[in-house]
């Protein structure tokens, strides 16, 4: 078998002509005709009215901290585990990063953790879709309501997710997508912000252009901002992809139904869970093993990839980073967080690239279940000894 890559796009003629078009036309007086065809559509499509194409998620996030005025003296609670780049734009406001617990069931945060971590100085919260999945999210906005907090969603991972028939990116002050290379609809690099609210809108679209209002024509800047623009080539290749995004979606859901079938009946492996009300994007397909096996996801990893399988690891808590450790609430979250710090050993991100095959699900799937049971004979082998 070739290698089997982690994660990958799905790109057709669809995208290689709009992008050549751009290339080609979108210049002069037509430089933002596929930004404003993207930002349109995304906005539609999500449901909100307002919608900023950006260069990344995380430059979304951070608009969005700024907009709602997040800065030196404020906390920012979200999940121990998700990916640095939801965490690490509450440091570059000057506020406080809080590590919530997750749930065990969805791997995302917890309610409950949001009420516990809740302080006076609580700003704002950072839920975020995990891997195409959806946390409660009636739950954490009823306590962030209680509480008075903003609300991000980082919905980087979950276009085409849904919680009780709404979309992902529906739920927040602000919600913001990735697009990068990895993800479900991509553009290569990018990131989308949405929202609901015009004045944090018109907030945004002064902040991401040094400090311009908006039609400028003078570059008279009136504070000092920041450069978070996306190229016309992106946009088009966005454009492309959400006419797609259905496609694209089904084909996630599809890949992890082989993935069900195959490692169905397992004892002790544990695939992304979806709830009733949730439909989930299934951006990565992740188990997570029992810890009986003994096998933790760097093992697991190595093992894989010398049958010539790609894989991740299940994100480690940010309270445990070396980015982290100065801080007096890492250490608390290390004590705290019960169920990151059992779950993340054990977990690896399958392959999940939208051209993969049902043969490679399956060839990757027998490789799981040879180690699996390797594993578990040499345990049965040794408690004889």
């Amino acid at each position: 078998m070739e290698r089997i890559p982690v994660s990958g796009p799905w790109i057709t003629q669809k995208e290689i002509d709009y992008v050549t078009d751009a290339v080609a036309h979108a210049w002069y007086s037509d430089a933002n005709m596929y930004h404003a065809r993207f930002e349109r559509a995304f906005a539609e499509y999500i449901g909100k009215p307002f919608a900023m194409a950006l260069p990344s998620c995380t430059s979304a996030i951070h608009l969005s901290l700024l907009a709602l005025g997040v800065g030196p003296g404020d906390e920012v609670i979200l999940p121990d585990v998700t990916w640095i780049a939801s965490a690490a734009p509450v440091s570059y406001v000057g506020a406080t990063p809080v590590f919530a617990d997750i749930d065990a069931n969805t791997w995302c945060l917890s309610a409950e953790a949001l009420e516990e971590c809740t302080t006076p100085r609580t700003k704002a919260v950072i839920p975020v879709d995990l891997y195409g999945n959806m946390p409660d999210m009636d739950a954490i906005r009823q306590v962030a309501q209680r509480h008075g907090i903003a609300v991000v969603e980082d919905a980087a991972e979950a276009i085409g997710a849904e919680y009780k028939g709404k979309k992902a990116g529906g739920f927040g002050d602000a919600s913001v997508f990735s697009f990068h290379g990895s993800k479900t609809l991509t553009t290569g690099e990018g990131g989308m912000l949405v929202t609901d609210r015009e004045e944090l809108y018109q907030r945004v679209l002064y902040l991401r252009d040094h400090g311009r209002k908006a039609g400028d024509k003078m570059f008279f800047n009136t504070e000092i901002a920041y450069k978070y623009k996306m190229s016309s080539m992106q946009a088009a290749l966005g454009v492309a992809q959400l006419e797609r995004v259905e496609e694209l979606i089904a084909r996630k859901r599809l890949i992890f139904e082989w993935y069900a079938r195959e490692l169905n009946g397992i004892d002790g492996v544990t695939l992304n869970y979806e709830a009733p009300d949730t439909k989930s994007g299934y951006w990565m397909v992740t188990v997570v093993l029992d810890g009986e096996f003994g096998i933790g996801k760097a093992e697991m990893m190595e093992r894989m990839s010398a049958m010539n399988i790609d894989c991740r690891p299940f994100f480690h808590p940010l309270s445990s980073l070396p980015a982290y450790q100065h801080l007096e609430q890492a250490g608390q979250a290390r004590q705290r967080n019960k169920v990151s710090y059992r779950i993340s050993p054990f977990g690896i991100n399958l392959p999940s690239a939208l051209n993969l095959s049902q043969e490679q699900v399956r060839y990757v799937s027998n490789a799981l279940k040879q180690i699996l049971s390797e594993r578990a004979g040499a345990s049965v082998t040794a408690a004889r000894a």
